[in-house]
């Protein structure tokens, strides 16, 4: 799995100092919200969260660096509710799971504050989340290693491949859905499902 470097210039050590942090995370998502990232400063992150300056700038270089945090919670948010949604099992194969997963992102497109803007970070940078790779990979990363521990799936670079086309469709066509409508226009929500659960299908038959 992609190793992430944080993006902290350090890590809070006490308890009080991390909620400090998340407090800069949560007027990040507001501020975006609102005002888009171009809209997005230090300053106002630091009003927002009625902090310091100095205190953003003790913990992150400049607003990229809050953005980044922000999308690594993003990114940790959408892998722990699609953990939990794998536990609760019902699915006849790994690629059923493909309406769940899209279900969740949805969700937290329409719910989550800052999502809709950054999501996992390409309005700031298309490598926010690793140098070394775009985001849409480093997502599809993390949904081919929860598909390989929570199915036994064998892991393999056409497994690979296969996740990080559905991801990059996925983007695709759930980003014409909201800008159709706002809460995701329901019908190419339903196309961008039955898109990809058909390539993956034509993908199990082939190996």
């Amino acid at each position: 799995m992609t190793e992430i470097r944080t993006p902290l210039r350090r890590r809070p050590a006490q308890r009080r100092s991390a909620e400090r942090v998340q407090r800069m995370l949560d007027a990040c998502a507001e501020i975006l919200d609102e005002d888009g990232y171009d809209g997005l400063t230090t300053t106002r992150i630091a009003q927002r969260a009625e902090v310091a300056i100095g205190s953003v700038y003790q913990f992150f270089p400049d607003k990229r660096a809050v953005a980044q945090a922000l999308a690594l919670r993003n990114l940790e948010e959408f892998g722990d509710r699609i953990s939990a949604r794998l536990a609760e099992g019902g699915f006849g194969d790994w690629s059923d799971t493909v309406g769940a997963i899209i279900d969740i992102f949805v969700e937290m497109h329409r719910t989550l504050p800052g999502f809709r803007v950054l999501r996992f970070g390409d309005v700031a940078d298309v490598n926010l989340l690793d140098s070394d790779a775009d985001n849409n990979a480093v997502v599809a990363d993390r949904l081919r290693t929860m598909i390989v521990e929570t199915f036994g799936v064998q892991d393999s670079p056409g497994l690979a491949t296969a996740l990080a086309i559905s991801v990059e469709a996925g983007d695709a066509v759930l980003k014409m859905a909201f800008r159709r409508d706002p809460s995701g226009d329901p019908e190419i929500v339903a196309e961008a499902e039955r898109l990809i659960r058909g390539y993956l299908a034509a993908h199990i038959q082939e190996t």
